[in-house]
């Protein structure tokens, strides 16, 4: 930020005195330039034809220079075919004159016909009443003083322009410091925070960057809930692993005729846990990468297309919202519907219905997934989401489905719950996703 303050500072400055400088330097040599003109007018107003033909002046001009001589400040008339009529301050030089040209406006322009004297010269041809020889008029002044003037503007404007981009990036440095100085608060908070092992940002911080602080406290948060979920789950899952392998240790242990069978049994167990906690972990993943918009009828669609090939026998029905979407990645959303569409498939009487967008939720999208079956008692409603509980142990089946169900739709910030079908008499699973925000064009 400095840098480039510096930067736009010295462009704006060079320019602005750049711009400066030609403006004073025309206003300088047009005021200069002025003085020989209203000289050279005066020169052509005092001159009349004396009987002779030669050119002279009726009265003196004012300034006093022209009787000094080299004071810098000169004049002179020409005419073809006649002496030169100079001022006395040429002594004994001479004006160079062109006469190969008229010149009916004053002409100005710069010479350096005096070594180590560089002049300013006004000349004006002009033929006079009472003679046909056009005369002509010339005032030259020296430039010594109009550079001088000029270098003295320069000076003035260089060291001006100077000290005015000194102070304006001295503000800029110390206003880039003050403003940033909340953002050095934030960083002496995190290290306090660090050093006594506080897990939030608690140190009183300006305004401006209390919505900083918030979000970073937010973050903090949602770290370590990630971390209690991944701390919780290891445990789980060391948890539904231990009793198995302490099976399978005590029957290789004992030598136990079946251990083969109890070793399949009890792999396979662990399988299912194992299955169960990865899903979840994908689950994590790409709710992390970003917001899916996945629609809900195409899903439940292919859903069912593979469940009808397990049972054919079964009559599906898909209705509702044919365009509602949900914010849950596709592959998730398709373990959610197959997982509810399956079970009502498996424990229902012949017939499953899903309606999609079944409640008016304006952030959250409701879908239904009912069957005919015999439903689950409401006391045993909430202990089916335990993993590996199940209540009809007649039909193969692992007793996670609806344990991953709740799991994923939580991580997504969504919920399941169960309740008693009205038209079709079996169970009625509630599932609460949340809506994708729509996109328009």
């Amino acid at each position: 930020m400095m840098l480039i303050a510096f930067g736009w500072i010295s462009i704006l400055l060079l320019a602005g005195g750049f711009a400066l400088d030609r403006t004073l330097t025309n206003l300088v040599e047009k005021n200069f330039d002025d003085q020989l003109g209203y000289m050279l007018t005066a020169m052509i107003a005092s001159a009349e034809i004396a009987s002779d033909g030669e050119v002279y002046f009726i009265r003196p001009l004012g300034d006093q220079r022209f009787l000094e001589p080299n004071s810098g400040l000169y004049w002179q008339i020409s005419g073809e075919g006649h002496e030169d009529y100079p001022s006395r301050s040429l002594w004994d030089r001479t004006l160079q004159v062109r006469h190969d040209h008229a010149d009916s406006a004053t002409h100005i322009y710069d010479s350096n016909q005096f070594p180590g004297e560089p002049l300013r010269v006004a000349e004006r041809s002009i033929k006079l009443p009472g003679s046909d020889v056009r005369w002509w008029f010339t005032v030259a002044a020296s430039r010594g003083e109009l550079d001088s003037q000029l270098s003295r503007i320069r000076s003035i404007l260089g060291w001006s322009f100077a000290v005015l981009g000194l102070g304006l990036f001295t503000m800029a440095m110390l206003q880039t410091w003050y403003g940033l100085g909340p953002l050095r608060g934030v960083r002496l908070a995190i290290q306090h925070m660090r050093a006594s092992g506080r897990n939030r940002v608690t140190d009183p911080l300006p305004l401006e960057v209390q919505p900083l602080v918030e979000e970073l406290n937010g973050l903090l948060a949602h770290s370590e809930r990630q971390a209690e979920e991944a701390r919780t789950h290891a445990g789980n899952l060391a948890h539904a692993l231990k009793t198995p392998l302490t099976v399978i240790n005590n029957a290789a242990t004992a030598h136990a005729p079946d251990l083969p069978a109890t070793v399949i049994r009890e792999a396979g167990t662990m399988r299912r846990h194992v299955d169960h906690h990865l899903a979840r972990a994908r689950a994590v993943g790409r709710r992390a990468v970003g917001h899916a918009a996945t629609p809900v009828c195409e899903s439940a669609e292919a859903v069912r297309r593979a469940v009808e090939r397990l049972y054919p026998e079964v009559r599906f029905d898909l209705a509702g919202n044919r365009v509602a979407r949900v914010a849950i990645e596709r592959q998730d959303l398709d373990e959610i519907l197959g997982n509810l569409i399956e079970n009502a498939a498996k424990y229902g009487g012949g017939s499953v219905f899903v309606t999609v967008d079944a409640e008016p939720e304006e952030s959250a999208c409701v879908i239904w997934v009912e069957d005919d079956g015999t439903g689950i008692p409401e006391a045993e409603r909430t202990r089916i989401f335990d993993r590996g509980a199940r209540l009809d142990t007649g039909k193969p089946g692992t007793g996670l489905g609806l344990a991953i169900v709740r799991d994923v739709a939580e991580i997504y910030g969504g919920g399941v719950t169960l309740g008693e079908s009205e038209d079709l008499g079996g169970l009625l699973v509630r599932l609460i996703l949340p809506r994708a925000a729509s996109v328009t064009a």
